[in-house]
């Protein structure tokens, strides 16, 4: 339980930080604020509910998010060193291209998304399948934002929106594990 409890610690890290690095302008400053501090605020429960579900005990083995042993070995590397290739050569062509700065955020999100879809493969786990389309998608509509006149909503909609996802499949991740370790 503990590696899988890890990477929706790890998920549920960035998407805060997603949230925070983004939640400003065009955004009210009072939205904004409120935003960071929701986003704070929801990582710290889901913490505590993750470290509650450790405590509780493991899932059923028939659990199919059950652990596995391996989560973090052999093609899981594959992929994060994929994703870290195309992270940097990607926003490396985009500057070079001339993009506008906010495709920073929308490429990140596409690539992070893509990122969860391969592990949802690799892990066999379709619970990421979700956030995984859900920042996929939120990427390439920054992308296609970023050509228009909506260039500065791209920060809000791929980055904003793609921390809400990786927060919320982190809450359904949190909660299904917590409550698959409940004692009757």
């Amino acid at each position: 339980m503990l590696q899988r409890m890890s990477g929706v610690f790890i998920g549920a890290l960035f998407g805060t930080i997603f949230v925070v690095a983004n939640a400003h302008d065009p955004l009210n400053p009072a939205v904004g604020i409120a935003l960071r501090v929701l986003a704070v605020l929801t990582f710290a429960g889901l913490l505590t509910l993750a470290l509650r579900a450790g405590r509780r005990g493991l899932p059923a083995a028939d659990d199919p998010e059950a652990p596995q042993t391996d989560w973090f070995r052999g093609k899981f590397a594959f992929v994060v060193g994929a994703e870290a290739v195309l992270l940097i050569g990607g926003n490396l062509a985009l500057r070079a291209a001339g993009a506008p700065e906010q495709t920073a955020v929308a490429w990140i999100a596409l690539i992070v998304g893509l990122h969860f879809i391969a592990l949802m493969a690799v892990w066999k786990r379709r619970s990421i399948a979700v956030p995984g389309a859900a920042l996929t998608a939120l990427g390439v509509i920054g992308l296609g934002m970023a050509a228009t006149s909506a260039v500065a909503w791209v920060p809000f909609v791929s980055g904003v929106l793609s921390g809400v996802a990786l927060l919320g499949g982190c809450a359904y991740a949190i909660t299904h594990t917590y409550r698959s370790t409940a004692r009757p």
